[in-house]
């Protein structure tokens, strides 16, 4: 069964969130990046929580879903993993890089989508 992008947004938000991902944001990029729907940013303490998030992201969707992403960037560093799941791609940062790309302030004209982490699984509601 394919999962819909609202699902599959708030499934990766939800193994975030198990990894204890700092700052959870998601992006609405519907009608204004024609190669994704939504962006999920979020942190990690340190470099290895950002892998740990990672690991978590990736596992737990291979897992339940069978679900892989299309690619990824920036795991032997893990300041700045990009996971490419063709509707999210996924940006996990440390606080000091996420601070310096600031992407929520590139793409601050698009709405920010309110995720329910305890809820059913789809997007709350869009603010």
């Amino acid at each position: 069964m394919t999962m819909t992008p609202e699902t599959l947004l708030h499934e990766i938000a939800r193994q975030a969130d198990d990894k204890k991902a700092i700052d959870i944001v998601a992006l609405d990029l519907r009608g204004v990046a024609g190669y994704t729907d939504y962006f999920l940013i979020c942190s990690g303490g340190s470099d290895r929580q950002t892998k740990a998030i990672h690991d978590g992201i990736a596992g737990g969707l291979k897992r339940d879903h069978d679900i892989l992403p299309r690619r990824v960037e920036g795991l032997t560093e893990a300041k700045w993993v990009l996971m490419d799941y063709l509707d999210v791609v996924v940006h996990i940062f440390t606080p000091d890089v996420r601070d310096h790309y600031r992407l929520e302030s590139l793409w601050g004209d698009v709405p920010r989508v309110e995720l329910s982490l305890d809820g059913p699984p789809a997007v709350a509601a869009r603010r």
